[in-house]
């Protein structure tokens, strides 16, 4: 399986995911202005998609010029049905290219948040094995704009009190989550200590996001890491012909 990985940040990797994928004999194509490796004009050659996170906007293209074209290849994505999986930003570009809407937080939410899978969560190929922890599902949140309204047709998995939409999935293959599933203790880190000032705004410390996620690793790595491993068995399973061409 070759996947192609937009990275839009050197801080944002794709770290516990790409530790998963690689485990499993996946071969990652990490992509982005910050890697010095442009984006490619197609998915020729490709057999899946991520996008992963990062503090533009999905049409902040004054400020991320590479913006246009990580939209085009998740277009590319969907009408392929090629697996996808976007992540935070990711999951925001996937939500505005299939015509959904993109906005402000009411609530941003920031460090190890709890959230729940909806009812269809338990016929999703995804997420269906979380569904007897739904109670106590939890992630590293990072997230001042979130999708807003979803595109038609598609299924809300994952909601929590301040966001309608932690996760979604858009035709057969391509799924959208808000939360970090890749993100560890160390990311945390990198993203917490620069942010002090903003966070106090939140009531929150750098050494209390980061102490929270380090202290819940195993069951982050255990319960995220399998659902990245799952993906790339849809993927798998499902890849299409196209990429062959």
């Amino acid at each position: 399986m070759r996947v192609l990985v937009v990275e839009h940040e050197a801080d944002t990797g794709i770290q516990r995911v790409g530790r998963a994928l690689t485990a499993e004999g996946a071969d990652l194509d990490i992509v982005g202005p910050e890697v010095g490796a442009p984006l490619p004009a197609d998915l020729r050659g490709y057999d899946a998609l991520v996008v992963l996170g990062g503090s533009p906007g999905p049409e902040d293209d004054d400020i991320a010029p590479w913006m246009p074209q990580t939209r085009e290849l998740v277009r590319q994505a969907l009408e392929a049905e090629m697996p996808y999986l976007g992540i935070c930003l990711g999951a925001q570009v996937l939500g505005v290219v299939a015509g959904g809407a993109v906005g402000d937080a009411v609530q941003p939410e920031v460090g190890l948040c709890e959230f729940e899978l909806t009812p269809a969560a338990a016929d999703d190929p995804l997420l269906s094995g979380l569904q007897e922890d739904a109670g106590r599902l939890r992630a590293l949140q990072w997230h001042f704009l979130e999708v807003t309204r979803l595109p038609g047709g598609s299924v809300s998995l994952a909601r929590s009190g301040a966001c309608a939409n932690q996760a979604f999935r858009v035709g057969r293959n391509a799924w959208g989550l808000q939360f970090h599933l890749e993100a560890d203790a160390e990311i945390a880190r990198g993203w917490a200590e620069p942010e002090s000032t903003k966070l106090a705004g939140l009531g929150l410390t750098a050494d209390e996001i980061v102490d929270g996620m380090a202290a819940d690793e195993e069951w982050l790595e255990s319960t995220w890491g399998g659902v990245a491993r799952r993906w790339l068995a849809i993927a798998r399973a499902s890849a299409p012909s196209v990429t062959r061409s």
